[in-house]
């Protein structure tokens, strides 16, 4: 990692101003979205904005971090600040990662490679999509140095749930991830509205298509015979999405063409794709087939949290998926401090969803989270200035963060988790 210090950041954006140089993303991260708007195409920028139903849990995301308080201490030598953090046996330079996000290839060409290279510039974990636009092994050449770990979405297919966990390990992640809480897609009208879903023209399905489990899968794929195919008429719009698919998926366009082969992949993702019927009792074969640290990703109930720590899983992730799954659900960081309270402080947690400051990580943190987690401040950036963007907002958020910690008058992680918030009244 390099040049992460807060004052050395603030310095360089003042410096460069002088010669009329401004940051290449702006610097408040809410502020992205809007700035990412123009740089993305109208169903890009609806599938990474957008959430379940009307976005009310996307807005309590944002809200509910403003019912704490921090409470400033003063005089208390905070000329140096440390902020790394220990999880799962690794030390990592801060207290952040960045989520899973999938089909990047929507807003960058260079996609998750863009990201990869910007986590191995600042020493910054990236939690790779099982969505990915990339494979996780080309994903992981680009930051050999830097931790990795791998988001799974537990598929019908539990050979393919073996098989992506044993390429995760091999590829050198440290811990997978399991997202519980999307056995099924969500009502997201923004993608509603535009009839589009990235899966049917091949994007986001990188893991998959490059995955020896998944290709036998299509090899031995049916149609049902119960399930109506739809009739569609030749347009220029089914044009473009058979191009975009012949495109995407490895292999030359002509022969895909000719072969057939990404039409029969997508119907089999689509076949394989969600699993409803994923309960606590599956957790076991996971266990069965790696020995990395499994954290689930989803957990808001404190109920749910102490059935995961009684099934052995190893940390959870404190998330309602950025508001993209259930409208009107409570947020992360209203459910975290009950979490905190049924676990009890020896278990790991992490907090996804909502996260746009150094504030919001501050309290995060003293609430009880040993790290936080963003997903679409990256997408945005990635939108805008690629990698350089990636870098922008990591170095943008963690120097927030830094400040937040020194002018509240804590020299550590642990001053930080020791601190007590003060309830709006």
């Amino acid at each position: 990692m390099s040049n992460l210090s807060a004052l050395e950041r603030q310095r360089s954006i003042y410096l460069s101003g002088v010669g009329g140089q401004r940051p290449p993303i702006p610097t408040d991260l809410e502020a992205l979205e809007e700035a990412a708007r123009g740089h993305t195409s109208r169903s890009a920028f609806a599938y990474i904005a957008g959430g379940a139903g009307r976005g009310e849990t996307i807005r309590t995301n944002r809200e509910d971090f403003s019912h704490w308080r921090i409470q400033p201490r003063m005089l208390r030598d905070v000329s140096q600040a440390d902020m790394k953090t220990e999880l799962f046996g690794s030390t990592l330079p801060a207290p952040l990662l960045l989520a899973p996000v999938g089909v990047l290839d929507m807003v960058h060409s260079e996609a998750d490679l863009a990201v990869a290279r910007a986590c191995e510039a600042t020493g910054i974990p990236y939690i790779y999509s099982n969505q990915a636009s990339v494979p996780m092994e080309d994903t992981a050449a680009a930051m050999p140095n830097t931790a990795k770990w791998f988001q799974l979405y537990w598929s019908k297919s539990n050979d393919l749930v073996a098989s992506l966990v044993q390429r995760a390990e091999a590829c050198g992640c440290s811990a997978i991830t399991v997202t519980l809480d999307t056995t099924m897609l969500g009502w997201r009208i923004e993608d509603l509205d535009q009839a589009y879903l990235p899966f049917l023209r091949a994007r986001g399905i990188a893991q998959y298509t490059s995955d020896p489990v998944f290709q036998r899968l299509v090899e031995e794929y049916q149609d049902d015979p119960d399930t109506p195919q739809p009739k569609r008429r030749l347009s220029l719009s089914l044009l473009k999405s058979v191009y975009t698919m012949m495109r995407t998926y490895p292999g030359s366009f002509w022969g895909n063409l000719r072969s057939g082969r990404p039409m029969k992949a997508v119907r089999t993702f689509v076949q394989t794709y969600t699993n409803p019927a994923l309960n606590w009792d599956q957790l076991s074969f996971l266990r069965e087939h790696t020995s990395l640290p499994i954290i689930l990703k989803g957990i808001l109930h404190p109920d749910d949290a102490l059935r995961a720590v009684d099934a052995g899983m190893d940390g959870l992730i404190v998330s309602n998926h950025g508001g993209r799954q259930v409208d009107g659900a409570l947020s992360s960081i209203e459910a975290l401090p009950r979490i905190v309270e049924a676990v009890g402080p020896d278990v790991t947690l992490l907090l996804d969803s909502g996260v746009r400051s150094g504030a919001d990580m501050y309290k995060a943190l003293a609430l009880g989270a040993s790290a936080v987690c963003i997903g679409r401040p990256y997408a945005y950036a990635l939108a805008i200035a690629g990698q350089t963007g990636v870098e922008a907002v990591i170095r943008n958020l963690l120097a927030d963060f830094e400040l937040t910690m020194r002018l509240s008058g804590k020299r550590s992680i642990a001053e930080v988790k020791d601190d007590f918030l003060i309830p709006r009244s």
